[in-house]
């Protein structure tokens, strides 16, 4: 195995051109786990721990543009005004040793379904900057989980950071595992209510072959929202409403038996996640309620 060590994001991208199967490494919290257990035997690594851009973060009018590497730490500290969403499902990333090393771009380029940081992620409606030798593109965070552990990424392209538009109302997240970190989530939720384009978008984990969004579910509450006038007058939300919500999001799921959870309960406990987070994120809308909650 060669180790490959570049001190620019330019010289990153040369190695990864001329090594397109080589595997990045930057907080290592995946790909260790991987090598240690001999799940992996790449031929390159390359080491991306020395190219501080990727440890920064920058707001540029209503939009966070993230590092791929900025750590969970700092997220859940000096974001958590900005990308709720996104810090609370970091407050549940394994132990604060990870919670130091890891950070978004690993997460994202692991691929994984239970990827903590994903359903935040796709509730916010983020974008994956993507670049190479051959220049930088923007992949919709819809576009680009595309199979089990498989993205949207060529092979010579590379993370670089990931933009998020600033929370515009209330952002929540809930995760279901025998405890609520240190455990690879059975299933998470996340939501985000935006009030300025009207809608709300969310992001379930570990409920199906990949991240997905629960379309119908959205489609439906932004409805019930805007026909009954809840965005000028956000009065308490009916239990149909929220019965309804719920259940269209467990028939988002598309879930499989494994040794951490069966099919059936992931599928119900999405629908108790939907519920309860839908139920936390209008009271804080209406001002009545916490800004935040905790996972489950």
């Amino acid at each position: 195995m060669e180790f490959l060590r570049p001190a620019t994001w330019q010289e990153a991208l040369a190695a990864k051109a001329a090594h397109p199967a080589a595997l990045p490494i930057a907080g290592g919290t995946d790909v260790m786990v991987e090598i240690n257990f001999d799940h992996r035997r790449p031929e390159h690594l390359l080491d991306l721990t020395r190219i501080g851009e990727l440890y920064e973060w920058e707001a540029a009018g209503d939009t966070i543009a993230l590092g791929a590497s900025v750590p969970y730490a700092r997220i859940m500290t000096e974001l958590r005004d900005d990308l709720p969403g996104l810090a609370l499902a970091a407050h549940t990333v394994a132990s604060p040793q990870i919670r130091n090393r890891g950070g978004v771009g690993g997460n994202l380029g692991t691929a994984s379904p239970a990827g903590d940081a994903h359903p935040a992620l796709l509730a916010a409606g983020a974008e994956v900057e993507a670049e190479s030798v051959r220049g930088s593109r923007r992949i919709p965070i819809d576009e680009f989980f595309t199979g089990v552990k498989r993205n949207a990424l060529a092979d010579d392209e590379l993370i670089r950071a990931v933009h998020i538009r600033r929370a515009a109302g209330p952002q929540q997240f809930s995760k279901v595992g025998t405890r609520n970190a240190m455990v690879i989530a059975v299933c998470a939720f996340g939501l985000a209510l935006h009030p300025d384009t009207r809608t709300v978008r969310t992001g379930i984990g570990s409920a199906a072959p990949t991240p997905v969004r629960a379309m119908a579910a959205e489609g439906f509450l932004n409805a019930a929202l805007a026909d009954g006038g809840f965005w000028d007058d956000p009065r308490t939300l009916t239990p149909s409403v929220a019965r309804e919500f719920a259940e269209l999001c467990a028939g988002a799921c598309n879930p499989i038996d494994d040794v951490r959870g069966s099919a059936d309960y992931r599928r119900h406990a999405v629908g108790v996640m939907a519920r309860r987070t839908l139920g936390w994120a209008w009271e804080s809308y209406r001002g009545t309620g916490r800004t935040e909650r905790g996972a489950a």
